[in-house]
Parts: C-alpha cells; structure tokens; sequence
C-alpha cells in the first residue's frame, strides 16, 4: 500500500449474480460531465442516459471527439480531480457510483467494474514487469500471497492467448509486441472477474488480423464469465457483429439508441446514416471514392443552437436549427432517437450492404443511404 493512500473503513458489498441477472447491472441516467477550461465550460458528456444488464454488450459508437471516452471514464469514476463538474446518476450492482467516496471507489475498480484502456502502450507501466502489473490487483482484491498471485497470472496470461506466459509474466510491456500488450491489459481487467467491464477502443493501432483475435478473445470471456462489457467503437462494423444493443453518441450526446438489428434495419438519425455509409464496401471497384461526413463535430465549448448535427447534416431544415431534438421512441421496442425529420425505414432488416442512394447536397455533404454494410470498418478517425 502506497504511504498516504486512504482505505476504506467499510466493505462495499454486492448482490449475488442471481439477484442482478433479471435487472440492469448498471443503469446510468442523464449523466452529465464538463470540464472547467480557459475559455469556458467544456460539455464533453452531455445528459446521457442508458442501461446494461449482465452478459450483454452495449456498442457505443461515434467519432472522435462525440464523448465515448469521457463517458466510460465518468461511469468508472476515472475523472480529475480538478476541474471537473459531474452530475446525473451511475447505479451499478445497487450502488449508487457517484455518491462514493475514492475509497470505496478503489474497491470496486478491478474487482467488480474494470476497463480495458485505449492505447496499451501508455497505460502500461514501461518500468515494471508484465506479471507483477497483473498481481497487483489479484492481491489487493482476492488477498492472494505473492506465490498464489503470480501463478494466476500466469493462467490468465495463459487464457489471453499469449505463447510461454510462465517466461512473458517476466517480461517488460517494450518487450512484447501491440497484440501482446493489449492481451496484457485484457488480462488485468478480467484478473478479479468483474461483473463490468468498459473496453475503451480496446484494438486500436492493431492490424486487422490481430483485431480480429483481441475480440474474439473479448467475446469468448465475456460467455465464459457472464460479464456485461460496454464496447466504445468508432467502428461500426464491429458493433453490427458483436454488440446487443448501440447507443451513437454526438456531441456528447447519445442521438440513437437500438437493438444492434433494429438500429441497421431501421435507422432513423441522418447522422447514424451518414456513419454507415462511410464504410468502405468490399463490392466496390478499385479506386472508389471514400464517402465522408462533410463538415466537423461542432465546437463543445459554443455548441450551435437546435440540432447539433444540423450544420452537417444534408436534410436540416429550419426547425433543426432553431430547436433542439428530444429523444423519442419509434415504433421499433427500445428504438429512440433525437431528429426532428427522421429517416425512413432501411431496406434491409439485417446490417448487410444494401445500395440504394439518397439525395446529397451539392458540394459533397454528408450522404445518407437507405442501409449500409457493417462487415469492415467505417473509416472513421478515432
């Protein structure tokens, strides 16, 4: 224990799994979290509302910049100290997560809710070995002896899929390879079981084959341990295969919220639209011009009134612009989305590329179709 650190005086304590499988494990309701700059308040989450239960996955999808990193850090709590100014509500296992304190925090980190961090190589401790990273938590929350710990490090090393884990729990994080390293933090997130975990870009900088592999390898311990995971992607491909439910973020804000099949099916946010049209189709010839959102996310310090997409999107009207959209159910069970004009409804009822064309603005706005392919990436920068 690291001297000044505080310790709880209390054991947080959780339901049995049985008592939680009928319910949402984490419900999180008009979440809001800004932070203090210079030139003003940054909005970077901004009334976010949605629900997880255990087992499931939620994809939440946007570009960069939309908010889905600061989302996933204020439902952990990964905040600064300073600066910061969070409201709304995180229920999590019956816990109400912003009104604890950092104590009680440190007890549910790793061991109950866990987050697999974007780029490994910096999350990683360059100056400490690979296995003592893993027992930290092992003997913090399972109060194993450093025999016991560093045995089970060497499982898990083993059950993420990395060769000779009894020689790499020795090795440094410069030492093994980006799959590796990010296998690495795959197994410090899941070393306590927890219940939640939060995979926060988790194949970024990998290439397509070894992508692949970290999620396959996500999906099979999510089955094996009944875990709830909240998958934050630009890529929509990704979500059209491995998520239950997506929930698009925009400008801090969620603007469409669907079961994976009914969100490709029948989308009815232009900016949703625009996202899957951005994919390249393998259909396509050689040499096909890449369909990108024109314009850019909106300035989150002076956000434009209305719609936030509006000055992106090729089918605004007046209204847009003048009115912000409430979230609103459609006729789909547990569809909502934020727009004054919805979309019709996709041609296809699976995510699979459909090529019907819709109207475009002159000058290259962003471009709608009536569905898209989710079977490679959307192209996005994240």
């Amino acid at each position: 224990m690291s001297p000044g650190r505080r310790t709880s005086s209390r054991t947080i304590e959780f339901p049995d799994i049985s008592e939680v499988s009928s319910n949402p494990l984490l419900t999180v309701d008009d979440l809001r979290t800004a932070f203090r700059t210079p030139r003003g308040t940054l909005r970077a989450v901004d009334g976010v509302s949605l629900s997880v239960r255990r087992g499931e996955t939620l994809g939440v999808v946007g570009e960069s910049g939309s908010g889905k990193t600061v989302l996933s850090r204020s439902i952990m709590g990964l905040l600064p100290a300073r600066d910061v100014v969070r409201s709304g509500t995180v229920h999590f296992a019956g816990h109400e997560m912003t009104a604890l304190p950092l104590a009680d925090l440190r007890q549910i980190w790793g061991a109950e809710m866990s987050m697999i961090f974007q780029d490994p190589m910096t999350a990683l401790n360059p100056v400490v070995r690979v296995g003592r990273q893993i027992t930290e938590s092992l003997r913090l929350h399972l109060h194993l002896d450093k025999k016991e710990a560093l045995a089970t490090a060497v499982e898990l090393l083993r059950s993420v899929g990395i060769p000779s884990p009894e020689e790499r729990v020795r090795s440094y994080p410069f030492q093994l390879s980006g799959g590796m390293r990010q296998r690495v933090m795959i197994a410090i997130a899941l070393a306590c079981s927890p219940r939640l975990v939060l995979a926060d870009e988790p194949t970024t900088g990998l290439d397509v084959s070894v992508q692949a592999q970290i999620l396959d390898l996500l999906a099979t311990l999510q089955r094996e341990r009944h875990m709830a995971v909240i998958l934050v992607t630009h890529d929509l491909g990704v979500v059209a295969k491995r998520a239950d439910h997506v929930a698009v973020m925009y400008a801090g804000r969620i603007v469409e919220r669907a079961p994976t099949r009914t969100l490709f099916a029948h989308t009815r946010m232009p900016y949703t639209r625009a996202l899957m049209e951005s994919i390249p189709r393998l259909a396509d010839p050689s040499g096909t011009r890449l369909r990108a959102i024109g314009g850019r996310p909106p300035d989150l310090l002076n956000p434009p009134t209305g719609c936030r997409f509006a000055p992106r999107c090729a089918f605004a009207q007046d209204k847009c612009r003048q009115e912000e959209p409430p979230l609103q159910p459609s006729e789909h069970p547990d569809h909502v989305f934020a727009c004054w004009f919805p979309l019709a409804d996709g041609a296809s009822a699976t995510p699979e590329p459909v090529a019907v064309a819709a109207p475009r603005r002159s000058g290259g706005g962003a471009g709608v179709a009536a569905g898209a392919g989710a079977d490679v990436d959307t192209g996005a920068e994240q």
